[in-house]
């Protein structure tokens, strides 16, 4: 996949390999994203897709091939400083604090802007408590921003797991993020659900400037989502372009449905 032209890159995977004792989990796989771009990864179980995730974020460096991010080489660098380069993350398992309410999860987001240290603690009301304000101001906007006002008190068990999933897209967004990676957002969400966050993922684009890497099982929404799409198949990329034309690519088809159904499924049509 290469990014438009006209538009500035904003990630750049090149030949990307990783292995896990004699398993390949990714065999030389490119996946760009330009500014301003929802770019959409998919494929079935076990295809790749959060290898690649981390990959991107330093938890797995690749054994091959190149990472870039707004143009610096950033392979082998640690997940912490690729946080502090802009990038923010979901997880596919829900990864919110109990314990602690909506607001404190929210705030949690804004470490990588915190500058803790005993300086700034001696003199709290002169310097640190202006910094924690500011840090709140962002919080209280990005609330706002996804409609969570009636739950920012609650602790974060007591709030149903679908608020829970925007919880966790506030915390990321409270990094002021560049570049935003969702994994799976919308596992395990009503329709309904589904549709306040893919109008959260688009308002986020839009309205906050961020480019989005989104990983999702629901092919509704990645063909209404992403303006491009990179399908993976046992590490491999099978399939890029369009959403319609990556997905209707009979390698897709073949990899979602096995090779004697998609026969079936051409055969019939």
């Amino acid at each position: 996949m290469t990014p438009p032209a006209s538009r500035t890159p904003v990630l750049e995977c090149i030949g990307v390999e990783r292995s896990f004792g004699g398993l390949k989990a990714l065999k030389g796989v490119n996946l760009s994203i330009a500014e301003g771009e929802i770019v959409g990864l998919v494929g079935p179980n076990g295809s790749g897709k959060t290898t690649m995730v981390n990959v991107i974020t330093g938890f797995y460096p690749p054994q091959a091939g190149q990472v870039k991010l707004f143009g610096q080489d950033i392979t082998g660098m640690r997940p912490y400083r690729i946080a502090q380069h802009a990038v923010a993350r979901t997880f596919q398992n829900l990864a919110l604090f109990r314990g602690m309410s909506v607001l404190d999860n929210i705030l949690l987001g804004r470490h990588v802007h915190m500058k803790p240290g005993a300086l700034a603690s001696l003199f709290y009301w002169a310097w640190a408590a202006r910094e924690e304000t500011v840090h709140r101001e962002v919080a209280e906007d990005i609330i706002d921003f996804l409609q969570l006002q009636d739950v920012r008190d609650d602790a974060i068990e007591t709030v149903p797991p679908g608020l829970q999933k925007r919880v966790e897209l506030a915390r990321a967004l409270a990094s002021e993020p560049r570049l935003l990676i969702l994994d799976e957002p919308m596992a395990g969400m009503n329709q309904e659900e589904k549709e306040y966050i893919a109008r959260f993922i688009l308002d986020a684009r839009d309205e906050r400037g961020v480019s989005i890497l989104l990983i999702e099982h629901h092919m509704d929404v990645v063909t209404s989502l992403c303006d491009q799409v990179l399908v993976l198949s046992h590490g491999e990329a099978i399939a890029s372009g369009t959403p319609r034309e990556a997905i209707s690519s009979p390698q897709v088809v073949a990899a979602y449905l096995g090779q004697r159904a998609a026969a079936r499924a051409g055969a019939s049509a």
